[in-house]
Order: C-alpha cells, then sequence, then structure tokens
C-alpha cells in the first residue's frame, strides 16, 4: 500500500505543478492581449478541474503513506512510566514550613 501512496503522490504533485504552471499561462496571455482582470471571467473549468483532483490524488496519497495512529489512553501512557514518574506531584510541594527557618528573624523583629 505505501508503494500505491507514494505512486498517487508524484502523480498529485506533478498534476498540481502541472495546474499551476498552466495558471501561470493562462493569466499571463490575459495580460499581454489585455483581456482585463481575472475577476470578471475567472480562470478556465480545465485548470480548475485539474487543481482539484491533483488536490484529491495529493490528499488520497498522503493517507496512504501515513504511519498507523499511535494508541492514546491512560493504560498505553503508564506502559511508559515508572511509578515514581507518575507519584511525584511538583506542583502540590508545599513551602509552607520553610518560612519560619528562612525568615525567622524577620519576623520576631517584626512581632516586636
Amino acid at each position: 500500500m505505501p508503494s500505491t501512496g507514494r505512486l498517487l503522490l508524484v502523480l498529485g504533485t506533478i498534476t498540481f505543478l502541472h495546474a499551476a504552471y498552466s495558471t501561470y499561462e493562462h493569466l499571463s496571455l490575459r495580460k499581454s492581449l489585455d483581456l482585463g482582470t481575472l475577476t470578471e471571467h475567472g480562470m478556465p473549468i480545465d485548470i480548475t478541474i485539474e487543481t482539484l483532483a491533483s488536490l484529491l490524488l495529493l490528499l488520497v496519497g498522503v493517507s496512504l503513506t501515513a504511519e498507523p495512529l499511535k494508541e492514546v489512553s491512560w493504560a498505553s501512557e503508564m506502559r511508559k512510566r515508572t511509578i515514581d514518574a507518575v507519584d511525584s506531584r511538583p506542583a502540590f510541594a508545599t513551602l509552607n514550613h520553610r518560612g519560619s527557618i528562612l525568615f525567622g528573624d524577620q519576623q520576631q523583629q517584626q512581632q516586636q
């Protein structure tokens, strides 16, 4: 299946680049003939269809060549971690007991 996906990626890329080149040629031809802006008449339908088809080919190619999705669950995460890594909670560390040791002199001076 990956070889089919790669083939679709290559074909999609080539057709997308061809659609981009065709768009450039069409716009330069309109500009050289003074036919006005693109908003008056729009792009030719064949270039639009080629662009959409190439995007569809690219989308299918990327989908076929992508690796399988990984399981995202609590059990799969717990297989990778140890109990020490799970049980350590630095966000819940209390530092209130250090205040009297660090700032004891200042608190006693302010009380007097």
